[in-house]
C-alpha cells in the first residue's frame, strides 16, 4: 500500500471526519455502559472499546450508497456509517421511535437509508449476506459496494469460506473487513486459529488479502479505500485484516481477567483517544477544531440519551408487524 497514493489522500477534511467519528462513538460506548452500570438501562451489550479508530477509518472509505452488514459488537460500525444518534439510543433503549421500532436492541440494528442493511447476532451470518447484496448492485447494474465486518473468531466459520469462494468465483464488488480484536470470545487468536495471518486466507480464492494496523486512521483507511475503489471498479473482492483491540470483556459486566495485564495496557495506550487526538493534529488539525468537534458531539449524544428516554415503548400489539411483507400497522 502506497501511503502517498493521491486518489486516496488523508486530507485535514478527512481527518476532522474520522476524529468526529470515532469521539462519537468512544462517548456513545461510555455513555451506554455508563447508563447499564446505574441501572437506567438494561439490555445485553457488547462493547467496542478500542475498536473505535478502526471503524471510523474503514467505513470513511464509503459512500452513503454502498452497504454494510455487521455484527452484534457493531455500535462502532452502525455510527461510522452514518445512522443518527437519536434513532439508534432509541433502539438502543427498545423505544418505537428507534432504527427497528424497538424490536432489534443493540445486537439486530438495521437502517438501509444509511446502507446499514443487517446486524447479525450469529458469527459469521452476516459474510453470505454481504454476498448477496453485492450481487444485487452487480445485477442491477448499480455503482454500490458491499462490506461484510466480522470478527477474527467468524473466519473459522464455514460460511467465512464459502462466502470468499463465490464472491471470487462471480466478483462481486465486496469488501470482507476482518476487525481482528485478538479475541473470540475468550479464545486468543492462536488458540483457535490455524494462521497467524487472516488475510494470508485470501489466497485460496485467489483474491487480494490485506493487513494493516488498524489503530493507525491513515493505514486503515487507504487499505479500505484502495479495496472499495477495486470493487467498484468490478475488479472482485477483498480481504482486509484490521488488527485492532477489544479493551473489555466479550460482553458487558464480563470477567476479561484472561488478558494479560501488560498486552491490556499497551493496547489501552496504542487505542486511547488522546493518541488519536495526536495523530489528527498532526494533519493540520487545530485544537480548537478538535475541541469544537468534542462539543458539539457531547451535545449531540445528549440530546439522543434525552429523546431516547423520552420516547414511548413499542405497543405490545406492533409485535405482528414486520415479518410478512404485506402486513402494515393500523
Amino acid at each position: 500500500m502506497n501511503k502517498s497514493d493521491s486518489s486516496h489522500a488523508f486530507t485535514p477534511e478527512l481527518a476532522r471526519s474520522i476524529y468526529r467519528k470515532a469521539y462519537l462513538i468512544n462517548r456513545t460506548d461510555q455513555r451506554f455502559r455508563a447508563m447499564l452500570t446505574n441501572g437506567e438501562l438494561a439490555v445485553a451489550y457488547y462493547p467496542v472499546r478500542g475498536q473505535e479508530v478502526t471503524a471510523a477509518a474503514a467505513l470513511s472509505a464509503l459512500q452513503p450508497e454502498d452497504y454494510l452488514v455487521t455484527t452484534y459488537r457493531g455500535l462502532h460500525d452502525s455510527l461510522a456509517k452514518g445512522i443518527p444518534s437519536r434513532l439508534l439510543w432509541a433502539e438502543f433503549a427498545g423505544k418505537r421511535t428507534g432504527t427497528c421500532k424497538g424490536k432489534g436492541g443493540p445486537m439486530h440494528i438495521t437502517y438501509p437509508p444509511t446502507g446499514v442493511m443487517v446486524t447479525t447476532g450469529i458469527v459469521g451470518s452476516g459474510i453470505p449476506i454481504a454476498n448477496g447484496l453485492a450481487m444485487a448492485a452487480q445485477i442491477r447494474g448499480e455503482n454500490r459496494v458491499a462490506v461484510a465486518s466480522f470478527g477474527d473468531g467468524a473466519s473459522n466459520i464455514g460460511a467465512f469460506h464459502e462466502a470468499l469462494n463465490m464472491a471470487s468465483v462471480w466478483k462481486l464488488p465486496v469488501v470482507f473487513l476482518c476487525q481482528n480484536n485478538q479475541y473470540a470470545e475468550h479464545t486468543t487468536l492462536a488458540a483457535g486459529t490455524s494462521v497467524t495471518s487472516i488475510a494470508e486466507r485470501a489466497a485460496g480464492y485467489e483474491m487480494p488479502g490485506v493487513s494493516c494496523d488498524g489503530l493507525d486512521p491513515e493505514m486503515m483507511y487507504q487499505t479500505m479505500a484502495a479495496a472499495v475503489a477495486r470493487a467498484r471498479a468490478g475488479d472482485g473482492p477483498t480481504l482486509v485484516e484490521a488488527h485492532t483491540y477489544r479493551l473489555q470483556g466479550h460482553i458487558f459486566g464480563a470477567d476479561y481477567s484472561y488478558i494479560p495485564k501488560e498486552e491490556l495496557k499497551a493496547a489501552e495506550e496504542r487505542a486511547s483517544m488522546m493518541r488519536l487526538r495526536q495523530r489528527i493534529s498532526e494533519r493540520q488539525v487545530t485544537d480548537s477544531d478538535l475541541a469544537q468537534i468534542e462539543q458539539e458531539v457531547d451535545a449531540e449524544i445528549e440530546d439522543a440519551v434525552a429523546f431516547a428516554l423520552k420516547s414511548d415503548p413499542p405497543d405490545p400489539d406492533e409485535i405482528r408487524f414486520d415479518i410478512y411483507e404485506t402486513e402494515q400497522a393500523a
